[in-house]
């Protein structure tokens, strides 16, 4: 797992080196200039990490740090599409480089060979971008609907690996998006939501040993164990049970053998769902079925895991840890505000986006090397100290043995109030995650030799 010295000579090569090479390859520095790859670089991922909202004047002080004197007017005229082009190429390198800690103490996570959690965010854009990054027609917010820049992000929950931001057109659906990272390894799990399901995807994972664990798609066939198709709404109201575990087989071609696993839920929660999802059919002028609102009395999971290896009450606690991703979605809005900017110039904006991910990325890997192996740390109040030392970390990264040294320095501070407090009647996930034993059920039952 990566150390301290391992993620600063990581950073340091990637700010340094490595940007100055995107800067020639992009076009961005084409003759020798007092504002090389590796200063502007640098000069705007520690000042969008220092500060999300900073001005061109703050950044030129932060360019200071490095020893060059910039004025804002003539940094705003490098927000061209070769400098664009050369964050984009350095993120790339930055993605490329997975970084892990060490698996965080949590014993259920033991079971598999990692699990795996894949999602997307979008960023809305200016519609002068709209020909690169082409919008989604049914976004929720009119400037996704032109230009939109869609992220796809895989995180490994044990560890912290990141795979990705992959960057793509918004218009693309998830399930035709780039690959992020390696295939998942035999033997680990994988979450995704709705918009990754696919019956081909859950076979090859199932033919390469992978596990899963996923909501069930509406329309998906399902066959019980007698080989007879189920309607799932009158199906599960049948049993008169209030959770159930069921083998079944899915689609009509697949017939994928995996466990449908459902809890009905209280009223007050399927008459909120069903507000939701009437809400949702007026916004894209679509009407609720009877059946789809019938879905809202359950909460309904598949998996190809077998059930001694995990409970019924284990994977909807697991599945519930999807949201840990979505969480780092809005520890990058909210703080590192990646959609969030101070001009309407398409270029400046693209530049800003790729920039603060990168800000984003550097941040993840020093909370990698500092606080992720506890279960209850707190992100948020990990971020804001990086932001408070950001600085600190800038004057040090032109040499990776003063950056060790700053590193070792926001280590030590991490480590002191950056804790999420246990919650009686509403635990947090991983209070819930840790209330689950190491060993699958099977190896709890067997009898000691």
């Amino acid at each position: 797992m990566a150390t301290i010295p391992e993620v600063a000579h990581a950073l340091q090569r990637l700010l340094t080196t490595t940007a100055d090479g995107a800067a020639v390859a992009s076009g961005f520095v084409r003759r020798r200039s007092k504002v090389s790859g590796s200063v502007f670089v640098r000069t705007l991922v520690f000042g969008w990490l220092t500060n999300p909202a900073a001005s061109l004047g703050a950044l030129s002080q932060t360019s200071a740090l490095f020893g060059v004197r910039v004025s804002p007017q003539a940094l705003d005229q490098r927000f061209t599409p070769a400098a664009a082009a050369c964050l984009e190429q350095v993120l790339g390198a930055a993605t490329g480089a997975v970084v892990a800690a060490d698996p965080v103490a949590v014993p259920i996570l033991r079971r598999f060979a990692g699990v795996y959690i894949q999602d997307s965010t979008t960023i809305g854009l200016p519609g002068a971008l709209a020909e690169r990054f082409p919008g989604c027609g049914n976004a929720s917010t009119p400037a996704a609907r032109s230009a939109a820049l869609k992220l796809q992000v895989r995180l490994e929950l044990a560890t912290g690996a990141l795979d990705g931001p992959v960057p793509h057109a918004g218009r693309t659906h998830d399930r035709a998006a780039p690959p992020v990272g390696a295939p998942v390894p035999p033997g680990a799990l994988r979450l995704a939501d709705l918009g990754y399901f696919s019956l081909d995807s859950l076979a090859a994972l199932t033919a390469d040993g992978v596990f899963w664990l996923s909501r069930l798609q509406v329309q998906t066939a399902i066959f019980d164990a007698t080989g007879a198709r189920q309607a799932v709404p009158a199906w599960l109201g049948a049993q008169r049970q209030p959770a159930l575990d069921r083998p079944v087989t899915l689609g009509v071609r697949h017939r994928l053998p995996a466990r449908l696993l459902a809890v009905r839920v209280p009223p007050a929660v399927a008459a909120e769902r069903r507000r939701r999802l009437r809400a949702e059919g007026r916004r894209r002028g679509q009407p609720v079925s009877r059946s789809r609102l019938a879905w809202a009395d359950w909460t309904i999971v598949i998996t190809n895991v077998p059930p001694e290896r995990l409970t019924l009450d284990e994977a909807l606690v697991l599945y519930r840890a999807r949201w840990q991703i979505e969480l780092l979605f809005k520890l990058w809005k909210s703080q590192g505000r990646i959609d969030d900017w101070r001009t309407a110039k398409p270029w400046r904006v693209l530049c800003e986006v790729y920039a603060k991910l990168l800000a984003m990325l550097v941040q993840h890997w020093l909370l990698l090397v500092s606080c992720w192996h506890a279960p209850d740390r707190s992100l948020t109040k990990a971020a804001q100290t990086i932001r408070t030392l950001a600085p600190l970390l800038a004057a040090a990264v032109a040499s990776a043995g003063h950056l060790v040294t700053a590193i070792a320095t926001l280590s030590r501070c991490l480590s002191v109030g950056c804790r999420i407090n246990k919650r009686r009647t509403t635990p947090h996930t991983y209070q819930r995650l840790l209330a689950f034993p190491d060993q699958p059920l099977l190896d709890r039952h067997r009898p000691a030799a």
